[in-house]
């Protein structure tokens, strides 16, 4: 099963707001996902990330595929620097 780490849009029209799911790669956006591990806010400046850095890094180890722009967020974050330096030390 292919897991990605992607963005749901919540929130009213013009007004997105957006979880950070795991969640299977052939399911819809905003359908059915496996777990929820942070939120993201662009409409605060600046933009709200809140991500849960052990749920993160567990799904990275288990092989989940981060989108685009959670690639990004994650890297603000620091939790892709931390990822590889855990890959680094168990090699």
């Amino acid at each position: 099963m292919a897991v990605r780490i992607r963005l749901k849009r919540m929130g009213a029209k013009k007004h997105p707001f957006y979880r950070v799911v795991v969640a299977d790669a052939r399911s819809p956006r905003d359908g059915r996902f496996i777990e929820e591990i942070g939120t993201y806010n662009p409409l605060t400046e600046p933009a709200a990330v809140s991500i849960d850095e052990e749920k993160a890094l567990k799904w990275l180890s288990s092989g989940a595929q981060p989108s685009d722009k959670v690639r990004y967020l994650l890297s603000q974050a620091g939790i892709l620097k931390k990822f590889h330096e855990l890959k680094l030390q168990k090699s």
